[in-house]
């Protein structure tokens, strides 16, 4: 037997297909016949439409929660088993952020369609943003290396990164993100769910605070550092930076991925016990703001106001040279920006050490991936935060603009 129809077998067993005759198109349309229940009531609940010109989940009002998976397609699997997958996934994404169960089997000699452990939460604004890593196009995988956008490729080494590979790469991501972090994650193990035989787990992480802020209706959280995070990203009002930094235009060789954006992911450890012991003035110096309001060390009073990087004391700038939020700046780097989307996480405790493990699990998104490791060279040479941090996770995807209605994942990239 071919691998293929090996593969297509597997699916369909994935997919709960009752019988081992029926055809994909026919476990698809079973896909969508819900039995009319909700996953959490959706009622007058504010839900983010699926459709649109970008995908949700970039520029959508960061939710509290995220579940991130990143997945690799299994060897033995053909191209269009990997369109039909993606055709399916888009019809349960959907389903999934209108508050719909993915789908409803009434063989009671069949696994269910959903696995129901949402059932009754809210769907707390859910999106799903999935992405292509680079290894999806090499040679001789899919037929797709002459897909492959010339800015998708490998981060090189960085600095202040100890990576382990059971938090690197994947060929493809799903970024889950709702107020309810079953919600969340109901919806990365549903979709991995459906793709068995097709694609498996590489890594995934769990996300239990947002650190940063993407819109202006929203108040700046504060990371596992105790510090506000995200006090001058770039906010979703802001189109013109939106354009020129965020989403991918007319520069990209790939038309497929014009209005869409490069995410890049980094697990970035935090030592919270070494931190803690720190002086509060010390503290400051290595952000660059006062821990309580937020304010920069000069500049201002407010959160908001602009840091004032020429203020001199008598030993030197107000906010050190090495400070965070300088090295940081749009203003020390020819006024280069991303949009950062990140969580706090943790993993437990280390059973050598007995520390927490934990910190920031970094999402940004960006025009291209050179934005970011323009600045992390500079961060992870200079920044006095790098005494309290190690980055031991990494992950490059490209996630295609949005879908219109009728369209599914990959139909562009794959026709």
């Amino acid at each position: 037997m071919a691998s293929s129809e090996i593969s297509r077998r597997a699916l369909l067993g994935g997919l709960g297909a009752l019988g081992a005759g029926i055809a994909l198109g026919g476990a698809g349309e079973a896909l969508l016949q819900g039995s009319g229940a909700d996953v959490g009531g959706a009622g007058a609940e504010a839900l983010v439409p699926f459709h649109g010109e970008h995908q949700a989940g970039i520029a959508t009002p960061a939710q509290d929660r995220l579940a991130f998976g990143a997945l690799d397609v299994v060897e033995g699997a053909s191209r269009t088993d990997l369109r039909d997958l993606l055709r399916i996934w888009t019809q349960a994404a959907e389903r999934m952020t209108r508050g719909e169960l993915v789908g409803a089997s009434e063989i009671p000699s069949a696994p269910p369609l959903d696995t129901g452990e949402a059932v009754g939460s809210p769907v707390g604004s859910l999106t799903i943003t999935l992405g292509y890593g680079p290894s999806l196009f090499d040679e001789g995988r899919f037929g797709l290396a002459s897909r492959r956008p010339r800015a998708l490729t490998q981060l090189p080494p960085l600095p202040n990164e100890a990576l382990e590979a059971d938090h690197c790469g994947g060929d493809i991501c799903l970024q889950a993100c709702s107020d309810d972090p079953l919600v969340a994650f109901h919806a990365v193990r549903n979709l991995a769910r459906l793709g068995m035989g097709v694609v498996e787990h590489r890594w995934m992480e769990l996300g239990f605070g947002r650190t940063s802020t993407t819109s202006t209706s929203q108040a700046t959280p504060r990371n596992l550092l105790g510090f506000k995070d995200g006090t001058r990203n770039i906010r979703a009002e802001q189109r013109e930076l939106m354009d020129r930094y965020v989403w991918v235009g007319g520069e990209t060789d790939q038309d497929w991925m014009r209005g869409g954006s490069y995410l890049v992911a980094r697990r970035i450890r935090i030592f919270v016990e070494n931190w803690d012991r720190d002086y509060l003035e010390d503290q400051e110096h290595v952000i660059g703001r006062f821990k309580t309001s937020g304010a920069p060390l000069a500049g201002g009073d407010g959160e908001f106001a602009v840091p004032d990087f020429r203020a001199a004391g008598q030993d030197g700038p107000v906010i050190p040279a090495d400070a965070h939020i300088r090295l940081a700046s749009h203003e020390r780097n020819d006024g280069l920006r991303i949009l950062r989307r990140g969580y706090s996480y943790t993993d437990g405790i280390d059973p050598v050490r007995g520390t927490l493990l934990g910190g920031l699990f970094f999402i940004a998104f960006m025009q291209n991936p050179s934005q970011f490791v323009a600045l992390q060279r500079k961060l992870g040479a200079h920044d006095a935060l790098n005494e309290y941090i190690q980055h031991t996770g990494s992950a490059l995807f490209a996630c295609p603009r949005g879908l219109e209605q009728g369209e599914h994942w990959g139909e562009r990239l794959l026709s």
